[in-house]
């Protein structure tokens, strides 16, 4: 134990924790009125989330990095399983949250296969990337293989509907590819594809309340519903002034408590809170990339590349909703937004850092020591 704590990466855990503690208090101040008197059971969750989290997270970082490929074929395998019980089990909040995106389980409750599909995609591709670059697998079959490992699970989101979550997926995607080295012809024309397709993705694929996102973005009033949110969210972060309201009655923002949790951190922390988030969040996907950047197993790389860019899209997204410079998508904040899923689907993929991390620790130390000797 005192080998394992002495070679954890402290710069990258204890932002991860700042953060969560930062979501806990905000969270707290919401849920404090209204919930129809839940507020406090959901607190509860959410405190028990992060805990579970954290353990989850250090169990993960103690592993050996080979054992990362058996994790990755089992967690890609079950997210596959559990997308498709969506369709099967008979559970649908479509009607609240315009998507059948969760399975009610056992003890555990709501829980959203797509989140744990994200990470289980980033493994899976990761080694098969690998085995294309060492020439395990010849070229062609492996970036065939790699496609239908990100289509697969795409296809079922898609058909939830949750646009926003195959948006990140897709990103994930070409962003891996580029770090794996494709060359850029490549990017560039599946890039000009996709432009090519927006006429018909508008007109087949989308439904009207996404459509009506997008409109809203562009041209804000088009939907008075979608509007609402964002205005609501301005007034709330302008409230928060530079060290947060003093007002008894705080401002009513939809999904406050998740989607648009940032504008609780706005309005209770002020300029000064929000500043400290976005600034732990910023290095800690920075330092992430460096993980990746210093990492000579290709699988690895990928990986926490993959990873990082995880974690920074979701923040993008949701910071970027939340002022208003992005479309309204169901993307929860890493680590503050309420929702038990994806709170230890994140500590998961954390605790996958860390054991990357952990073990170039351990080799850096090792080399050291030869050197000594």
């Amino acid at each position: 134990m005192d080998i394992y704590f002495s070679v954890i990466d402290y710069w990258m855990l204890v932002p991860v924790i700042i953060v969560a503690v930062i979501g806990l208090f905000v969270l707290s101040r919401v849920l404090s009125s209204g919930y129809d008197g839940n507020g406090q059971t959901m607190f509860l969750k959410q405190t028990g989330a992060v805990l579970v989290g954290v353990i989850l997270a250090l169990i993960i970082g103690a592993l050996e990095t080979p054992m990362l490929r058996l994790v990755a074929f089992g967690v890609y395998g079950i997210s596959i399983l559990l997308l498709a019980v969506v369709f099967l089990d008979g559970h649908s909040l479509a009607e609240t949250t315009g998507a059948d995106s969760w399975l009610q389980l056992p003890v555990i409750g709501s829980f959203q296969p797509s989140e744990l599909a994200k990470v289980g995609i980033i493994m899976f591709s990761s080694y098969l990337l690998a085995d294309i670059k060492s020439g395990r697998i010849p070229a062609f079959r492996g970036i065939v293989l790699v496609l239908a490992v990100f289509a697969v699970p795409v296809e079922m989101v898609r058909r939830q509907p949750d646009l926003g979550t195959v948006l990140i997926i897709l990103f994930i995607m070409f962003s891996m590819f580029f770090v794996y080295g494709i060359p850029y012809k490549y990017i560039v024309l599946a890039g000009s594809v996709g432009i090519a397709l927006i006429p018909l993705i508008w007109s087949f694929a989308l439904k009207p309340h996404q459509k009506n996102r997008i409109l809203t973005f562009l041209y804000p009033g088009f939907s008075p519903s979608q509007a609402f949110h964002i205005e609501q969210a301005k007034i709330a972060i302008r409230t928060g002034g530079i060290t947060g309201s003093n007002l008894d009655t705080p401002v009513t923002v939809p999904v406050k408590e998740s989607d648009f949790i940032y504008t609780a951190v706005a309005e209770h922390l002020g300029f000064i809170g929000t500043t400290v988030l976005v600034v732990l969040i910023f290095f800690f996907v920075v330092r992430t990339l460096s993980l990746s950047s210093r990492e000579r197993d290709p699988a690895l790389k990928y990986m926490s590349a993959g990873i990082a860019v995880m974690f920074g899209i979701h923040s993008v997204e949701n910071l970027g909703m939340c002022v208003g410079i992005m479309p309204i998508t169901g993307i929860p904040l890493p680590f503050v937004s309420y929702g038990g899923t994806s709170m230890i689907v994140n500590f998961f993929a954390l605790g996958i850092l860390l054991c990357i991390s952990i073990d170039q620790n351990v080799v850096r130390r090792q080399e050291s020591f030869d050197f000594m000797e």
